[in-house]
């Protein structure tokens, strides 16, 4: 799968609007803050194919991006810190609910802030992961930005507050420098491959 043979596909406002044709789907979450776009951006060697705001809350649809015509990365709208009405935020919620009861994550990358303990917010993403059964990972992006001597402890916290098991991988992860990418495209690739 060639990552940078990569075009827009589709903004979904409704479940409606989900590709019709199956491929691999990698779906990206994560709070609004934490650099899900920039994540993408990355992995794919792009400046802006997901769009990148200086405000929280850019992604307000569920975003879906055609790799190679072998998979889909699907960028979902961020929760947490957008400053967006009450009622765009209960459309952006039912809008998630429906991706998710749709069953058609292949592989889920939970992105959370590797200087902070999770959110309540990425707890409830990971448990949704977990009782799913839908594999997943967690990218600790930002890594860049913390002290060496705070990488183990901060990666320890996020492990034990998302209650992950031994078997899941948590990548530490920095969208500005790159660290951490060859491990995910890696995990990507085996996943569509399957």
């Amino acid at each position: 799968m060639n990552l940078h043979n990569v075009e827009f596909l589709i903004s979904a406002a409704s479940p409606k609007d989900f590709p019709k044709t199956r491929l691999p789907e990698i779906a990206f979450a994560g709070k609004s803050n934490v650099g899900k776009s920039s994540v993408i951006n990355r992995i794919l060697n792009r400046k802006n194919m997901a769009r990148v705001g200086d405000k929280p809350g850019k992604t307000i649809h569920v975003n879906y991006f055609t790799i190679d015509k072998t998979a889909y990365f699907v960028d979902l709208p961020g929760y947490g810190f957008a400053k967006v009405s009450q009622k765009e935020k209960e459309r952006w919620g039912k809008l998630m609910e429906d991706y998710f009861a749709a069953n058609r994550i292949d592989l889920g990358v939970l992105i959370v802030d590797y200087r902070h303990a999770p959110t309540n917010n990425d707890i409830t993403m990971a448990r949704w992961f977990l009782d799913s059964g839908c594999p997943f990972v967690v990218l600790a992006n930002k890594m860049d930005k913390l002290k060496k001597s705070e990488l183990e402890p901060n990666l320890r916290t996020i492990r034990e507050d998302l209650e992950l098991p031994d078997d899941c991988p948590v990548i530490p992860f920095s969208a500005e420098k790159g660290n951490g990418k060859d491990e995910l495209v890696r995990l990507i690739m085996n996943t569509v491959k399957k």
